[in-house]
């Protein structure tokens, strides 16, 4: 029996998983016959632990630029107001596998960064089986299901996602949330099903936001569906219509709740009584994200437009066409992806949710080229399902499938290629 197999779609993306992972660790360990470009993990590992704690090789290797951020918030906590770029996710979550796992590790053994790979691992896993389920609901295609479930495995992100760092859990929340909101549409016609399952997933996108703040545009799905409550409600005003609106508007404020509730423990650390009055705290909307981007890494609209910055504007450039290009398709189309057999009026609120799904790629996409720096589009990219749909289609569809094939080649060289030079430490990051 074939193990690559639409028909045992389980089996079958496991042991893509699987050979496609121990590619991507066996490059990460084989830089090992050479010096790290940069030291500053050894250096960190050495401050934090000290001599006498088991770094594991493989930690070494993947513990790399934001990931050292990462692992000092998570030992140690927010010490530097530069930490407050990113989010509270990953610290908290490793923070807490690391004492689930501290009564079976060994003595003097250093469990966050393995933690943290941990749950990079099971969180991209978790990802690819939610990608494969929310397409099959949208579809009922088995084929375009296992396609985009195995292109996820295959992201360009590579190695982080599987290296201590926010893309997996992202993802992983993102499509999870993304399934329970399509359940929830499905659901119309069982009013307490469907609220219950777009509450859950705004709590999900919620998670989501805390490890990466782009998953605000999660929230574009919300906003959606309480627009159309408010004119369902307009065309036919009842008491049953006007609850209707409350499961989205929730749900949106859940999504939100991802960075106001960092934003909040940063003001009272900051700004509140005892707080250091940093220069943020003045402001109408006093946010530490915004200032610490903006402070200490520069970050704001056509700052990266730089001449020195043109290489990685190109290096993205093909990922950003990928995005912007299936996006503005699937707005156009989004009959590509959903069965036009779908009973009732889930048809058109499916469409609409697609429509939604491909409007927030398209708007981070935007964001990258004018505001982000722009190389992290390749990662970030990863928890956003639209584009894989696109390129699945592509390779299904005879008059496209020299596209889709360029695309999949692309993917693989880039994520195999990235694999070396991330665990070298260089750049890109």
């Amino acid at each position: 029996m074939d193990i690559f197999s639409p028909a045992q779609p389980l089996h079958s993306l496991t042991a893509l998983f699987i050979i496609w992972k121990g590619f991507l660790l066996s490059i990460a360990l084989g830089t090992i016959v050479a010096p790290d470009y940069d030291t500053s993990t050894s250096l960190f590992f050495d401050r934090v632990y000290g001599s006498n704690v088991t770094i594991p090789t493989i930690a070494a290797k993947l513990t790399r630029w934001d990931a050292l951020y990462f692992m000092h918030s998570t030992i140690k906590g927010y010490v530097y107001e530069q930490e407050w770029a990113f989010g509270l996710g990953l610290p908290t979550t490793v923070g807490a596998l690391s004492k689930l796992l501290s009564p079976i590790a060994p003595a003097n053994y250093a469990l966050e960064p393995i933690s943290g790979i941990v749950l990079a691992h099971a969180s991209h896993f978790i990802a690819v089986l939610a990608l494969h389920r929310l397409t099959m609901l949208l579809s009922g295609n088995a084929k375009l299901s296992y396609v985009s479930a195995a292109l996820h495995v295959l992201s360009p992100a590579g190695l982080f996602l599987s290296a201590p760092y926010n893309e997996s859990p992202f993802a992983g929340l993102s499509f999870l949330g993304n399934l329970l909101f399509a359940i929830g549409l499905k659901s119309k016609p069982h009013r307490a099903k469907r609220d219950a399952a777009m509450v859950v997933s705004g709590l999900l996108f919620g998670a989501a936001t805390a490890f990466r703040s782009n998953g605000l545009t999660s929230g574009l799905l919300f906003a959606v569906e309480a627009i159309n409550s408010m004119l369902l409600f307009a065309q036919a005003p009842s008491l049953c219509n006007l609850l209707s609106l409350g499961a989205p508007v929730l749900g949106g404020l859940c999504v939100a709740a991802g960075s106001v509730v960092p934003q909040t423990l940063a003001w009272m650390r900051y700004c509140g009584s005892d707080g250091v009055g940093r220069p943020w705290c003045d402001k109408l909307v006093p946010s530490i994200y915004t200032f610490v981007q903006d402070h200490y890494w520069n970050v704001g609209f056509l700052r990266y437009w730089a001449l020195n910055q043109l290489p990685l504007f190109l290096l993205a450039s093909p990922m950003l066409v990928i995005l912007v290009k299936s996006g503005l398709d699937i707005v156009q189309q989004p009959r590509q992806i959903v069965v036009v057999s779908t009973q009732g009026s889930s048809e058109s609120d499916f469409c609409t949710f697609v429509r939604a799904l491909a409007g927030s790629q398209v708007l981070v996409a935007v964001l990258a080229i004018t505001t982000y720096h722009v190389q992290i589009i390749t990662r970030i990219s990863s928890g956003y399902p639209v584009w894989y749909w696109w390129v699945a289609s592509c390779l299904l569809d005879k008059r496209r499938q020299g596209y889709g094939v360029g695309i999949v080649m692309f993917m693989a060289m880039y994520g195999g290629i990235q694999g070396g030079l991330f665990a070298s430490f260089l750049p890109p990051a």
